[in-house]
């Protein structure tokens, strides 16, 4: 059966319509939206990381990775030892410790980050070992209904929300952490 046929199907056995409300949808909003998205980010398994306007964030990322050896990035100021824009392929980014990219909009309500796609090589955000994600404190916003009215697509036309390191439940029913894609993130939220 072809996605049309299966469509009529749904439309022919669709006893009762609803119309969308009239009322809109208003999302949970908090007191301190900073301080929510750090305690969410935390409790999906991220370590955050508070910026003062002073700090160099080179020196913060050394600090949370002090054994990393191969760092991957495209963000402007950040010293990086390969620059996913200028690989010839995905595969040369395989072997990253930490890859740092740059948050568009931070999620109180979960601790997501939405993530654009701004390098040729968005691999960099999966297959690094740890991620770091840096977000601008005035772009954290309360809940997904305020995030996705604020996202504006890049040309390359792809974007996710980042949620923590990768997680799986479904051996044994037990949570595990970093199974697929990056083993640790780190949020850090700047000025």
């Amino acid at each position: 059966m072809n996605k049309e046929e299966l469509l009529s199907k749904l439309r022919r056995n669709t006893i009762h319509q609803f119309d969308m409300p009239e009322t809109p949808v208003e999302g949970i909003k908090y007191q301190d939206v900073v301080q929510q998205f750090i305690d969410m980010s935390r409790n999906v398994g991220s370590e955050v990381i508070e910026a003062k306007a002073d700090d160099d964030i080179n020196e913060l990322i050394r600090k949370a990775y002090p054994v990393a050896e191969v760092l991957a990035s495209n963000v402007d100021g950040v010293k990086a030892d390969i620059n996913p824009d200028i690989v010839s392929e995905a595969q040369d980014l395989n072997g990253t410790d930490v890859g740092i990219i740059e948050g568009d909009i931070a999620v109180a309500e979960n601790g997501c980050v939405w993530v654009p796609q701004t390098m040729k090589e968005r691999v960099v955000c999966f297959i690094s070992e740890n991620l770091v994600i840096l977000v601008h404190r005035n772009k954290i916003v309360n809940n997904m209904h305020e995030a996705y009215k604020k996202i504006h697509m890049t040309d390359y036309g792809y974007g996710c929300f980042i949620s923590g390191p990768s997680k799986t439940a479904d051996i044994e029913q037990a949570l595990v952490m970093g199974a697929q894609a990056a083993r640790g993130v780190t949020v850090i939220i700047i000025d």
